[in-house]
């Protein structure tokens, strides 16, 4: 049976993928931004959560997508939630493996100072992520996925290359991690205001009033 798929800015992706688990395609958007006038696309976001993660979020049942969207406690919740989730970039506009981690370090890095969680551990730990994607270079579609595991406080990042193999890279440190699913899935503050709209208006119709 051949998989559905969604056009997110042109680019393919499947509705359901399965890890160690079948996931779904909960939210989608893009990272954009505009430079002397012109709308720049960065990389399209796929979100694949367990399906069932709509049951630990029953307390925001009946609130309209606006209302998700707005709602910090909701996107914490998300991320809280002890399941699967599973993050697929793929790249618009060509950009550097060391452009990409200075993204990376600046974000997680005022997430964690902010909170007051930027340790020698996290700051040795982002490191070793900056030099992950240091020699690498991503053309238009390279792919670039995180794959947060239930109750785990570990994170696996994988990166397709046309040509190449995929290498892959595990983060460990709870807090670096943590900061991670924020940058994509934390409400206001993420990355993609599109991607946060998108799982807004998923869960508002996954959750309906009684």
């Amino acid at each position: 049976m051949a998989t559905e798929e969604v056009l997110v800015d042109e680019i393919t992706y499947p509705t359901k993928i399965t890890t160690t688990k079948p996931l779904s395609l909960l939210g989608h958007g893009i990272t954009d931004m505009e430079i002397h006038f012109i709308h720049v696309k960065f990389y399209s976001i796929g979100v694949y959560l367990e399906p069932e993660v709509v049951g630990h979020l029953d307390q925001f049942k009946g609130k309209s997508a606006k209302e998700l969207e707005d709602n910090e406690e909701f996107f914490n919740a998300l991320i809280s939630a002890p399941m699967e989730k599973f993050i697929r970039l793929v790249v618009i506009k060509e950009i550097k493996g060391a452009q990409y981690g200075v993204q990376i370090e600046t974000a997680v890095r005022d997430r964690l100072a902010a909170e007051d969680k930027y340790e020698e551990e996290e700051e040795e730990a982002l490191e070793k992520v900056i030099e992950f994607f240091q020699s690498k270079y991503f053309k238009k579609l390279s792919v670039i996925t995180y794959h947060f595991p239930a109750n785990s406080a570990t994170a696996e990042i994988v990166v397709s290359l046309e040509g190449k193999e995929d290498s892959k890279y595990v983060i460990e440190n709870a807090n670096v991690v943590e900061a991670n699913k924020k940058w994509y899935l934390g409400g206001s503050s993420a990355v993609s205001s599109s991607t946060i709209q998108s799982l807004a208006s998923t869960f508002s119709q996954s959750c309906p009033s009684e």
